[in-house]
């Protein structure tokens, strides 16, 4: 059976606020560009699991959050919701993860953003590079 995860697909203005995640062997897509978000768990529902988790990740959630995909493999069910980043980057907190963008779609779509701390370009993580062919679904 599939464990589940809640994925946020943050937006301000034209761009899309993402996480790089750790160089971290075991963790899923390590040192790739990702969205905050995890693991629901025991009770949890994907709401509930994605604002506890935000608050955790970067120390703010936004107060509405909409569902919007479903990415379901042999191993995981990706919850994706849609909300508005409402503060700039320096007004986050990062507490997991080694950097932050907002990338615009164009960005994402070609599949490699540069890290401003790590001063390299990295790859989107499979779940991500699959969520961005639904970008243009989001109104």
């Amino acid at each position: 059976m599939p464990f589940a995860v809640a994925l946020a697909m943050l937006r301000r203005r034209d761009r899309w606020l993402l996480q790089l995640r750790d160089d971290i062997d075991g963790i899923a897509a390590p040192g790739c560009w990702g969205l905050f978000g995890g693991h629901l768990e025991p009770g949890e529902s994907p709401e509930e699991a994605l604002r506890r988790e935000l608050e955790e990740e970067i120390g703010w959630c936004p107060d509405k959050l909409r569902p919007w995909l479903s990415h379901i493999t042999a191993v995981r069910r990706a919850h994706v919701f849609v909300g508005e980043l409402q503060r700039d980057l320096d007004q986050l907190v990062l507490n997991e993860g080694q950097d932050m963008v907002l990338a615009t779609a164009a960005e994402l779509r070609f599949g490699r953003i540069l890290s401003p701390k790590l001063k390299q370009t990295r790859p989107l993580a499979p779940t991500l590079t699959r969520i961005t062919a639904e970008l243009d679904a989001i109104a």
